[in-house]
C-alpha cells in the first residue's frame, strides 16, 4: 500500500530520487509510516512504482543517513522515528525561528525598504511596460552564435572577464550610432544594467553622500543609491527632464535618462545638458547616465550621448541589450570614465558582476556579421508602428479619460489621468481585467506628483494592443 502514497513525477524540475525520499520522509514525519515499520524491499517498491531499483535504493540509503531508517544488508528498511514527536519538536523549532527577527545588514535593510525589483509571478500580459518583442528575435541566428561560440570555447585561452572582441565591438558601436567617446577598455561587461548601478554604488558612494535621481524616475536606480546609504534627492521634471534646483549645491552623483527620460520620454535639451555638465566637478561629481533604450528613435535622427560631450571624464553611461535583444540574454555594459577603469575592473571581480565569457564571445559574433544593425532596423519599424497604434487607440477610445504623451522613442508611453488621481486603483482595476500596466505615482521617490499609466507597447502586436485598449475602455 505504501506504492499507493507515492506519487512521482518525471515531469518535475527536482529529480526522480529528491522526489521520493521527500515523500518518504513526509509520510514518516505525519506518522502515517509509524516506528517500526518495515518498509517494502527496494526490488518491490521499485516495481510497484516504476522506477529503477538504484533510485529506490539511494532513497533508502539517504533517508537511512537522516536518522528515519534503519537499513541493513539483505534485510528490509524499519522506520526508527515516531512522527508525532518528530513533528511536535519541528514545529516548535520552526516557531521559534519565525519568531526571532533577522538581523540585516544596513545595506539589506535599505534595499527592503524600497519597492525594487518589482515582482511578476504572472506570465507577460499587454501593456507590462519594459520589454521588447522576444518573438521577433532573430534566434535561429542568435543560435548559431551561441554554437559556434561553444565549439571554440576549447580552443580559447583563459581571457579577461571582459572579451575583448566585444569590447572592440561595442566601442565601435556606440561611436558611431550614440556618439560616445571611449576605448574598448573603458568598458566593462556585466550581467545586466541594474549590475553596472550596484558596481558604480559600491565604488563611489559613502554612507551620507547627497546622490540627485529624476523624479519620477527609474526606481532601480534610487535603489542601488538608497541601500549604500546614500541621501538621495529627487529632482523635479520640466518639458526638458530633469531640472536643477536654484541655489543647491552640487551632489556626489547624478542620475538621469537624459536621451529618452524614463518615464515619461522627454529629450533633454542641449543647453539642460551643458549645465548638468559645467556644475559637475572633475574627481568630485559624478553623472550616471543610462541609456535603457536608446536604439529606439522613431521621429527625428537620435540625440548624442550626454557622454560624448563630456571632456573631463565625469560620466559614466550605461546601457543594456535586454531591450534591444531579448531580456533573457542577461548583458549591460557599463562606459568608465578612464581614471576609475582599474579601481571598477577590481571591484567587478570581487563582487562577482561578471557575465558568461561564451554569451560574450557570441554577442561579439552577433554584432560584427551585422545581425544586431539589421535586427535593430527591423524593430525599429515595428515599434514604431506599434506606438502609433496605441496612441491612435487611446485617443480614439479613452480620449475623454487619458492624456496621452507620444515619446519620440522608446518602448512605453505615459497617458495621465485627465479626472482624479487615483493611478493605483486605475491600475488595481486593469491588471484584474488581464491588461498590465504601472503607476506613475508608483515611481515618485517621494509624495508622488504625477499621476497616470505606463503603458508598453513593443512587444505587443496590433491586434494584442487593440484587444487591451478595448478593455480598458470598459474598465474606465
Amino acid at each position: 500500500m505504501i506504492a499507493g502514497l507515492i506519487d512521482l513525477n518525471r515531469a518535475d524540475d527536482d529529480g526522480l530520487v529528491a522526489q521520493l525520499t521527500g515523500q518518504l520522509r513526509s509520510l514518516i514525519a505525519t506518522g502515517r509510516l509509524a516506528k517500526g515499520r518495515a518498509l517494502p524491499s527496494s526490488r518491490r517498491l521499485a516495481s510497484d512504482l516504476g522506477v529503477s531499483r538504484n533510485t529506490v535504493t539511494y532513497a533508502f540509503e539517504q533517508l537511512a543517513a537522516e536518522g528515519y531508517l534503519e537499513a541493513s544488508h539483505g534485510r528490509r528498511p524499519v522506520v526508527t522515528v515516531d512522527g508525532g514527536e518528530r513533528i511536535e519538536g519541528t514545529a516548535a523549532t520552526a516557531s521559534g525561528i519565525r519568531a526571532a527577527k533577522p538581523q540585516l545588514s544596513a545595506w539589506a535593510a535599505k534595499l527592503r525598504q524600497t519597492d525594487w525589483p518589482m515582482s511578476y509571478q504572472a506570465p507577460l500580459k499587454p501593456l507590462r511596460p519594459g520589454h521588447g518583442d522576444a518573438r521577433e528575435f532573430p534566434n535561429e541566428v542568435w543560435a548559431r552564435c551561441l554554437r559556434r561560440s561553444a565549439v571554440r570555447a576549447g580552443k580559447r585561452e583563459l581571457g579577461p572577464v571582459n572579451r575583448t572582441r566585444l569590447r572592440e565591438a561595442l566601442a565601435h558601436y556606440l561611436a558611431t550610432s550614440r556618439g560616445v567617446r571611449a576605448t574598448a577598455d573603458q568598458i566593462l561587461i556585466l550581467p545586466s544594467a541594474q549590475a553596472a548601478l550596484t558596481l558604480i554604488a559600491a565604488v563611489l558612494i559613502t554612507s551620507g553622500d547627497e546622490v540627485w535621481v529624476e523624479d519620477p524616475g527609474y526606481p532601480g536606480a534610487a535603489a542601488a543609491f538608497l541601500a549604500s546609504g546614500a541621501h538621495v534627492t529627487g529632482m523635479r521634471l520640466d518639458e526638458q527632464g530633469m531640472q536643477r534646483m536654484p541655489g543647491t549645491a552640487a551632489p556626489k552623483l547624478i542620475f538621469m535618462t537624459p536621451s529618452h527620460q524614463h518615464p515619461t520620454g522627454r529629450l533633454m535639451s542641449l543647453a539642460r545638458r551643458t549645465e548638468f555638465l559645467g556644475m559637475s566637478r572633475p574627481g568630485k561629481t559624478w553623472i550616471v547616465e543610462d541609456d535603457y533604450d536608446g536604439e529606439f528613435h522613431y521621429d527625428s535622427r537620435p540625440v548624442p550621448a550626454l557622454q560624448g560631450l563630456d571632456a573631463h571624464g565625469r560620466v559614466f553611461y550605461v546601457g543594456t541589450f535586454s531591450k534591444a535583444m531579448t531580456s533573457d540574454i542577461r548583458l549591460g555594459y557599463l562606459v568608465v570614465p578612464p581614471a576609475l577603469v582599474g579601481t571598477l575592473e577590481i571591484a567587478q571581480r570581487h563582487i562577482g558582476l561578471i557575465a558568461s565569457s561564451h554569451i560574450q564571445e557570441a554577442l561579439a559574433e552577433f554584432i560584427a556579421d551585422g545581425h544586431f544593425l539589421a535586427h535593430l532596423r527591423r524593430m525599429r519599424r515595428l515599434y514604431h508602428a506599434r506606438r502609433d497604434h496605441l496612441v491612435a487607440g487611446l485617443e480614439r477610445h479613452l480620449g475623454e479619460v487619458l492624456s496621452v504623451e507620444a515619446p519620440s522613442g522608446g518602448i512605453q508611453l505615459v497617458a495621465r489621468l485627465k479626472r482624479g488621481r487615483a493611478d493605483q486603483a486605475a491600475v488595481k482595476r486593469l491588471v484584474d481585467a488581464g491588461v498590465e500596466t504601472r503607476a506613475l505615482s508608483s515611481l515618485a521617490l517621494g509624495k508622488p506628483r504625477d499621476h497616470g499609466l505606463l503603458l508598453g507597447f513593443a512587444a505587443w502586436r496590433e491586434s494584442e494592443i487593440s484587444g487591451a485598449v478595448r478593455t480598458m475602455a470598459s474598465c474606465f
